[in-house]
């Protein structure tokens, strides 16, 4: 059983489809926040890896956006490898409604358009979104797990993944990985084709009782 996360402890919360929809349209109140949390969902990248974007991560210079989102080595998790990951059309309306003006270095700068957003102010961004319409046990880290859970669900293959995550090894992975108990019947139901071929001939039906008296 996995543990929701509550005061910063245990696994973050998987999303539904109903709490993205609460979240993103009227839980955030600005283009700029939704534009965060939907690099979270859509690239499925850590919240500091979002929020130390340069703007040319995002956009090219002449203010057109980029068919994939840079996310820079120097700014990664363990400083792998740089990952660009293909900006799908859901994502791509989300961050044509957002352009720091003026322009910025970071995409999502911070006080004074100085630096870049904390991690722990977007944190805070999203708790009192999440407050507002009523949903609990949300972090920052739940859009990059609800994406990573999907995406598994789907079947894509654990490798696929890794190269979107970033992350070192298939073992580290899966442990963001969800596994619902009707997933686990499901598994389960599959051995059913084991069964012995002709097992119609066992028969199931209980044996009546003697009348014979004992002796």
């Amino acid at each position: 059983m996995v543990r929701m996360k509550v005061d910063r402890h245990g696994q973050a919360k998987i999303l539904t489809t109903e709490e993205i929809d609460l979240v993103f349209n009227e839980g955030l109140t600005n283009d700029r926040d939704r534009a965060i949390f939907a690099l979270c969902l859509y690239t499925a990248c850590r919240i500091k890896e979002c929020v130390t974007l340069r703007t040319t991560d995002v956009y090219y210079r002449q203010g057109i956006l980029r068919p994939e989102i840079v996310f820079r080595k120097g700014n990664t998790k363990g400083k792998l490898a740089t990952r660009c990951i293909p900006v799908i059309e859901d994502l791509r309306l989300m961050l044509l409604n957002y352009y720091p003006s003026p322009r910025t270095w970071f995409y999502f700068s911070g006080l004074g358009k100085t630096g870049h957003l904390h991690s722990d102010s977007a944190g805070r961004i999203l708790r009192r979104a999440c407050n507002k319409v009523g949903v609990q046990g949300v972090s920052t880290h739940s859009f990059r797990r609800t994406a990573l859970t999907l995406m598994s669900n789907e079947g894509i293959p654990l490798r696929i993944i890794q190269e979107i995550s970033g992350h070192r090894s298939l073992e580290e992975l899966q442990k963001y990985l969800e596994v619902k108990p009707d997933q686990v019947r499901g598994a389960v139901s599959a051995l059913s084709m084991l069964s012995p071929v002709g097992k119609s001939r066992f028969n199931d039906t209980p044996k009546k009782q003697s009348n014979l008296p004992l002796k």
